[in-house]
Order: C-alpha cells, then sequence, then structure tokens
C-alpha cells in the first residue's frame, strides 16, 4: 500500500488490483495509519462479484481500461491503423516517498509504455500528470487521455459553473446519477461557458460545509471533464486535454504528456479553494509586490486615442492613488475601430505623430506605471500582416474559418508567424518602458488548422503559446501579464503560471461581478482577479449605481478603475480616492488572507472576506441585492474567525458613514461591538438596513 501525505490531504493508493493500482482513499489526513490499517482499507474496498457481470469485478483504477473489464469511459482511447483498440498494462515500477509516486507499466503486445505521476502538494492538492510513449515500430493514434480520480459514496450532487461573453461563471448543480455528466471546451481556450471546476460533494455542500471534491484541468486549450456515476455505484471525475482527430500522432519513440490536473477537496467550497489559493501564492514566480491600483483606458476614451484627453485622464488618475495606467485598443496602425489593424503592431503615426513617448513620459512622471493593451495572437484581414502572410492564419487548408469578431488566429506553432509576433513585441518592450501587458484573446478558434499540413494544430498552437511568454519573461523578467480573453474566457492555471492576473469579465456591473466573482474565486486568489469601478451606469448592462456598491465590490480583488475621471465631478473623485486608500490599507490583508463567504438563508444579501491567517482581523463586505421580505434583514453570521479569540466588529471606512433609509442608528455600527469568534460565526450579529443595491463594509479585529 502507497500512503502520501501532505497539507492535511491523504491519498491511499492499492497498486495489488488488476490492471493498474487503484486509488482507494482520497481526503481527509489518515494520520501515520499501521501499514495493517491500510491494507485492511485496501481490502474493504474490494468489490463483490454479481450476478450477471464479470468474473473478476472490474476496479476504477488510475486508467480504468476495457481490457481490464471497465464498462464505463475508458481513460485511454487510441489505435494503431485500427489496431491495438484496446490496451492491456501491466505494473512495471513503483517508486515514492511521503508525498509523490511515479508508477509505470507497460503494455508489450500494444507496445506502449505508461507513466502516471502523483504528488500530495503542501497546499493538500492532488496533482496528477499521465504520459505515454509509442515503443512500437509504427505510428500509434491517441484520441483521449485523461487522470481520474475517484469520488466517495456520498458525493451525489455535483456543481459546475457556466455563462456566456459578460455573464461568466454562473454556477448550476444537478444530482449525480448514473452516467455521464460531460464538460468539453472545443474553443481553443477554456472560453466564458467554461466550468474552472468541476465538483462532487455531499448534497447541498455549500461554501462553509458539506464535503466536496473537485478537479481542474491546467491547460489554456481544448479541455473535457466528466462526473461519471456507474451501475456498480464506482464514481468518479475525470480530466484531460480534449485532441482533435489526428492532432496527437505519436511517432515510434515519441511520447505525449496530458496537462497537469489537480484536485482539491474540503469541508465546503472554502476549504476547497483556500488549497488552490496556497497553492498559487507558493509558487516561485508569484506576484509579491503589492498589487497596483490600476486604471485602463478602455470604457474611457475606446478607440477616441486623443494626447491629450489621456493627459488629462492620467493626471486625474494620479490624483485619486492610480499607480498603473495602461493604455487599451487602438494605438497601433491602423486601429480606429476593431474591423482593422490587428497584427500591425507599430503605432500608428496618424494618431500618434510623436510616437506613444509624450503619453508614457506624462504618465512615468506622475509616478505611475504604464501598461499597453496587445491581442497578439489574432490578425484582421484588414491588416499588412494578413495581406502579406496569409498562410499564418489557423485554418484547415483552402478556406477560411467563420470570422469572429472581424478577426483570425495566427497560427503561433508556424515558427515564422511566432518570430513575427514575437519580434513586434520585443521591440516595443524595448522602446518603452513598458511593465504591463493587456494580453487579449477576443475570438475562439474555429477549424483550426495547420496551413502548412492541414492537420488539426490546437495543442501545439497551446504550446507554442506558452513557449512566447515564457521567453518574454526570460528577457523581461519585471514585465506584468494579464490574461484577458474577451473578458474571462481564458482563466486556467496553465496560463495563470505564465500570467500575473485575469481579467475576471469585459462585465464590471457590480451586481453580476458578485457571482463571476465568488466563482472564479474558487480556483484563483483575489489578488489576481481584475476587479474594476466602472462608471455610474454600466457599459455592458445599463444599471445605474452608487459609487459605494461599485467600488465595494471590487475593493477585494486587484483593484482598477474603468471610468472616465474627466468627467468626475471634485466630491465624487475624493470620494473614489478615499476608497483607493483604503485598499491600499488593506491590501495586505486582502492579498494574503483566506477569502470566506457566508452561506446565507436568503438570496437577497451577500456576505463575503478575507480572513488574516492567523485570524487577527477580517474584512467582510455585506451587500443589500434585493429587498428583503423581513425588515430589518436580520442577523447575519462572520465565518472564518477563530472560535476561542474575542472580537470587537464595526463598520469599517469609507462606508462608515453610511446613512440608512431612515432607520434608528445601530449601536454596533458605530461604537462596535465585543463578541467571540464563535458567537460571530453562528449567532452573528444584527445586519445594518441597506436600500436594495447598497454596500458597506465590516471589520472584525482580535482583541488582546
Amino acid at each position: 500500500m502507497i500512503h502520501l501525505r501532505n497539507g492535511g490531504t491523504s491519498l491511499v493508493i492499492d497498486p495489488t488490483t488488476p490492471g493498474l493500482p487503484t486509488i482507494v482513499h482520497w481526503g481527509h489526513d489518515l494520520g501515520d495509519a499501521a501499514q495493517a490499517d491500510l491494507d485492511g482499507l485496501a481490502l474493504a474496498a474490494e468489490p463483490q462479484r454479481v450476478s450477471g457481470g464479470l468474473d473478476v469485478p472490474a476496479r476504477l483504477t488510475l486508467l480504468p481500461l476495457d481490457a481490464a473489464g471497465w464498462l464505463g469511459t475508458p481513460g485511454l482511447e487510441g489505435h494503431r491503423s485500427g489496431r491495438v483498440f484496446s490496451p492491456s498494462f501491466a505494473l512495471s515500477t513503483v517508486e515514492h516517498g511521503p508525498s509523490t509516486a511515479t508508477i509505470t507499466a507497460v503494455d508489450d503486445h500494444g507496445a506502449l509504455t505508461l507513466v502516471v505521476e502523483l504528488e500530495v502538494s503542501d497546499a493538500g492538492l492532488v496533482r496528477q500528470r499521465l504520459s505515454l510513449t509509442n515503443t512500437g515500430p509504427d505510428d500509434y493514434s491517441l484520441l483521449a487521455l485523461a487522470a481520474t480520480f475517484p469520488l466517495p459514496a456520498q458525493a451525489t450532487e455535483i456543481m459546475d459553473t457556466t455563462g456566456r461573453h459578460l455573464r461568466e461563471r454562473s454556477p448550476q448543480r444537478r444530482a449525480l446519477t448514473v452516467g455521464t455528466h460531460l464538460r468539453e471546451s472545443r474553443k481553443g481556450r477554456p472560453g466564458a461557458d467554461a466550468t474552472l471546476l468541476l465538483a462532487a460533494g455531499t448534497p447541498g455542500f455549500g461554501f462553509e460545509r458539506g464535503q466536496v471534491h473537485a478537479v481542474h484541468v491546467a491547460w489554456s486549450g481544448n479541455h473535457r471533464l466528466a462526473a461519471e456515476r456507474t451501475v456498480t455505484a464506482e464514481s468518479a471525475l475525470t480530466a484531460g486535454e480534449l485532441l482533435a482527430p489526428g492532432e496527437v500522432d505519436l511517432a515510434p519513440g515519441a511520447t505525449y504528456s496530458t496537462p497537469w490536473v489537480l484536485g482539491s477537496w474540503g469541508d465546503g467550497l472554502t476549504e476547497l479553494s483556500a488549497r488552490f489559493h496556497t497553492e498559487l501564492r507558493s509558487r516561485p514566480r508569484h506576484p509579491q509586490r503589492p498589487r497596483p491600483v490600476t486604471l485602463n483606458t478602455w470604457e474611457a476614451v475606446y478607440f477616441d486615442h486623443d494626447l491629450a484627453t489621456l493627459t488629462a485622464l492620467a493626471e486625474r488618475a494620479a490624483a485619486v492613488g492610480v499607480e498603473r495606467f495602461v493604455l487599451d485598443d487602438g494605438w497601433f496602425l491602423g486601429r480606429r475601430d476593431d474591423t482593422a489593424g490587428l497584427g500591425d503592431w507599430t503605432v500608428d503615426p496618424a494618431v500618434w505623430p510623436h510616437g506613444l513617448t509624450p503619453l508614457v513620459e506624462t504618465v512615468t512622471g506622475l509616478g505611475m506605471e504604464f501598461g499597453l493593451w496587445v491581442e497578439p495572437e489574432m490578425v484582421n484581414l484588414d491588416s499588412d500582416l494578413a495581406r502579406a502572410h496569409p498562410g499564418w492564419i489557423l485554418q484547415p487548408g483552402g478556406r477560411l474559418p467563420v470570422e469572429g469578431r472581424q478577426q483570425h488566429v495566427l497560427n503561433l506553432a508556424d515558427p515564422d508567424a511566432y518570430a513575427h509576433v514575437f519580434e513586434s513585441l520585443d521591440a516595443l518592450l524595448v522602446e518603452h518602458p513598458i511593465s504591463y501587458l493587456k494580453w487579449d484573446h477576443n475570438r475562439e478558434l474555429t477549424s483550426a488548422g495547420d496551413a502548412r499540413t492541414g492537420r488539426a494544430t490546437v495543442h501545439e498552437h497551446t504550446l507554442a503559446l506558452y513557449r512566447l511568454l515564457d521567453e518574454l519573461h526570460a528577457r523581461h523578467p519585471a514585465l506584468e501579464i494579464e490574461s484577458c480573453a474577451s473578458g474571462g474566457a481564458r482563466v486556467d492555471l496553465g496560463i495563470l503560471e505564465r500570467t500575473d492576473r485575469v481579467w475576471t469579465s469585459d462585465c464590471i456591473d457590480p451586481l453580476e461581478r458578485l457571482d463571476n466573482q465568488r466563482y472564479t474565486g474558487l480556483l484563483v486568489p483575489p489578488e489576481l482577479l481584475g476587479a474594476h469601478v466602472g462608471g455610474p451606469r454600466s457599459h455592458s448592462t445599463h444599471r445605474t449605481h452608487d459609487l459605494d456598491l461599485r467600488a465595494g465590490v471590487a475593493f477585494f480583488g486587484h483593484l482598477g478603475i474603468e471610468w472616465d475621471l474627466t468627467t468626475v465631478d471634485d466630491d465624487q473623485l475624493a470620494a473614489l480616492g478615499r476608497w483607493v486608500e483604503a485598499h491600499k490599507q488593506a491590501r495586505d490583508l486582502l492579498h494574503t488572507g483566506r477569502v470566506v463567504h457566508a452561506d446565507l438563508p436568503v438570496a437577497t444579501a451577500d456576505l463575503r472576506g478575507v480572513v488574516a491567517q492567523d485570524r487577527s482581523r477580517a474584512l467582510y463586505a455585506y451587500t443589500q441585492t434585493a429587498t428583503s421580505l423581513t425588515y430589518p434583514a436580520g442577523r447575519v453570521h462572520l465565518p472564518g474567525l477563530d472560535p476561542d479569540a474575542s472580537y470587537r466588529v464595526r463598520l469599517a471606512a469609507p462606508t462608515a458613514a453610511l446613512a440608512g433609509p431612515g432607520q434608528s442608528p445601530l449601536r454596533w455600527a458605530s461604537d462596535g461591538a465585543r463578541s467571540t469568534g464563535r458567537a460571530l460565526g453562528t449567532t452573528g450579529i444584527q445586519a445594518p438596513v441597506l436600500y436594495p443595491e447598497e454596500l458597506v463594509l465590516l471589520e472584525a479585529t482580535v482583541i488582546g
């Protein structure tokens, strides 16, 4: 028996099962269990032969296969010109330490070697990757290879997310019944409708309680996630890359490795997501300095670039405490709208007769960093690049794909196209002190083939994107990059290995952002979530909201502004400055602490926050999203505090002076109330009376 332990997680593997080893436990740390107890765990997991079944009951192994009697979805699919369609592996070697294992198996008849890498990280995540090597004399056509994570019997409800442009990450739930719940992305990027996690748990699991397990594919191309339950009561989550026909044909001696698939678990989604946050924060290249408050120019000026206007905007931005100024789309050759110019990454002299230097010098002279919008993987047909090199466009051969947003995709797997993109970006970064690239990706990949060969090439294109980002970082180590894809359509841990934040959604309406940021935050910690304060009227929904709601919802993420500040009066500008300053004072807590969400009994209110790792302090946002049937709204509890410590709770700046709709003063809000973390997490406090779509910040500080 193999017992891997780390970060509060145990993974117990039985290497004696027919075919390949089987995971018999994934979850709670089992402690320093005796070998006899582990043997007993494996024995207790053996299935019973039943009427009408196979003589040797199939097991849900690390790679369930037809050859071992598995009648569900196989973990490996492929063939040699129609032959070797049912591989059968025999265990070869097992190497393991306290928290890692490498398992090798061989199919002598099929001439295939499989290596499964397993790791339980310091954060308690289970990381799994499979590699398949063709040891035969002819090509092996790989169709699918997926990592398998078993589920406990009580995991009978699944949750994932879906969405669209401007409304990513909407949750959906259903029972895990016999059959397969399949989520696929065939867009060449995860997509706005993609689920970051596929989760399964006890019925009704929430953020605060209910055992739940989930998996994520750290890959920025096509992928597949599934939850499957069989009539033998075996249930599993499976995940891997989604391969197009002929995309991976392994030549003799060649190896294909899946993306890393990460599995997390917890008593509630808060504990599950904390493992992902801890993992990301432990990366060597995780941002270490405070996240700069950012102003992005898109919703302020759109394509209307004018030096005087942008200079005035920069001056106002600096006045409210902005630390990074990002010039969005419209600065390069021929780019007056979204129909032309992509691919021609040189400054347009018609708009910028003296280049970007005057604006860059203004921005840096005001003490701000300068950032720039780019969309390097894309090309408009109305561009010098497309006219000169039509063969660089992803296409199946003989025809172009359907256009999206009047643009096509460059084939980064083509060395010449790759070199053009790298050299164009490198020249910009050498010429100007650009500290930040907003890297956009505004269309999905369809008919994504290599014009040179006619073969599907999303896999190679994605790997080339990773090389491009890695090479830019190597040449410009201080450069930060944001992953934007029509908003939040490329959010995954593959791209986040090479970028410094994600643009969570093009929609910054604060009501829409409540759900969007909550469920994106299951995977991504707040310091990597772009969250901006928009203008009074939402660009995408046309709803109107006061500044406190707009700023309060953005407050916990990587704060930014998406608003034409040249039109803002002095009072509003001062109020915005107070929010920026409050964020700066709190961001050390906000961007290092544990994110919590309260499971409130009503849908008309929202309470979320961040608790310091030592639980000495916490900040919460309480939002009245709609009118409540009860009036006043009643008590709300504050999750995540130390149950045995005493805290003082009060309203926090800059919402501390917020006046409610004619109610008598709420004494705890102004004077503070003392109580234990246990009482605050259960009995709670009386919520302030708010109008619909109003928000206040609450602060809990340990006493003594």
